[in-house]
């Protein structure tokens, strides 16, 4: 089958380690499904992995791509769960279990024809949701949710804070936290982006750094250095920022003595629990929101997406299509 592997890591040229190829199709074991991948989707994740970031070399050669929607081998529609853990952890909270792995970290990944996951990773795909769109919500989507919900727990009126409009997981707040009924600021260079946000739900959209009209109850973060400050300053007393990443870098200004007098919160998240992923399902079912696609792009040309991500020129998810196994699978097969 073919699939797209990270071989090597660079820092200064991550995509001198993707390789394209051909590779054994994955054999079923006791536990595991086999599904066919119909759509998957790039990830921060998947580039941090080619240049080395948390990601040790001797787990190298590995399928990339976080990312998967697909048919199981008994012809259900279904939506690969991310998170390999065991789900009794943290009194029930897979994202705490220390042992736990991201599809792709230990086992190979969704870009490829098929993969095999734990048979409790697949959540049956909604018949009113698209396989196209169905690959967006695992990693950035539910990420999003959690932070939202699991961690600032907004509810309507609350005014949220989005840095970084554009990139999947910003893209994925902005649309959850507006359904919700939050009043959503995102902040962007961008203006193309800036004005996308607007379209999704943002109230007002300002360029980086700028100054919001009010101060705000929650902000979500993963830009890291280039926004903590403005995040920190954007903030009211006893607010609540939420971190789940930092693509800018990891080491910002702490201004202890603003959070700790202004009683301010600061949360981490590192993405959901597979009720989580059900929760958001039955919401975007409830509000119609749906994820925002880029571009769609086979997978033999996947290198375009990541250098799209790379360059910051993507707005939304990148959706990758395998093509269909040269014999198809019949139904109860893999």
């Amino acid at each position: 089958m073919l699939a797209a592997r990270a071989v090597s890591q660079s820092d200064t040229d991550p995509l001198s380690g993707l390789v394209v190829g051909e590779v054994s199709v994955p054999e079923p074991r006791p536990g595991w499904s086999v599904v066919r991948v119909i759509a998957s989707s790039i990830n921060m994740h998947d580039v941090w992995t080619l240049r080395g970031v948390g990601h040790p070399a001797d787990r190298l050669p590995i399928t990339l791509g976080c990312d998967a929607a697909g048919i199981d081998e008994n012809g259900n529609e279904v939506i690969v769960y991310p998170v390999i853990a065991n789900p009794d952890a943290g009194g029930g909270d897979e994202t705490l279990d220390p042992n736990r792995a991201l599809l792709s970290e230990r086992h190979d990944g969704a870009f490829a024809q098929y993969l095999t996951v734990p048979t409790r990773n697949l959540v049956p795909k909604p018949a009113w949701l698209s396989f196209d769109q169905a690959a967006c919500l695992p990693v950035a989507w539910t990420t999003a949710y959690r932070m939202l919900f699991t961690q600032a727990k907004i509810t309507a009126g609350d005014r949220v804070l989005v840095q970084g409009a554009g990139g999947g997981v910003a893209s994925a707040a902005i649309s959850l936290a507006a359904a919700a009924g939050a009043v959503v600021y995102a902040t962007s260079r961008s203006e193309d982006k800036r004005e996308k946000a607007l379209a999704w739900g943002a109230r007002q959209t300002f360029p980086t750094g700028a100054r919001l009209p009010e101060k705000v109850d929650v902000v979500i973060e993963t830009v890291g250095e280039a926004t903590w400050s403005h995040s920190l300053r954007s903030l009211r007393p006893g607010g609540t920022i939420v971190v789940a990443g930092a693509t800018s870098g990891t080491n910002p200004p702490a201004d202890l003595a603003r959070v700790f007098y202004l009683q301010q919160r600061i949360l981490g998240s590192t993405g959901c629990t597979r009720p989580e992923l059900v929760a958001m399902l039955r919401m975007m079912d409830a509000t119609g929101v749906r994820p925002v696609i880029d571009r769609t792009l086979p997978l033999n040309e996947i290198d375009k997406g990541f250098q799209l991500m790379l360059d910051g020129q993507h707005t939304g998810k990148i959706v990758v299509h395998p093509p269909a196994p040269r014999t198809q699978v019949r139904e109860g097969e893999a």
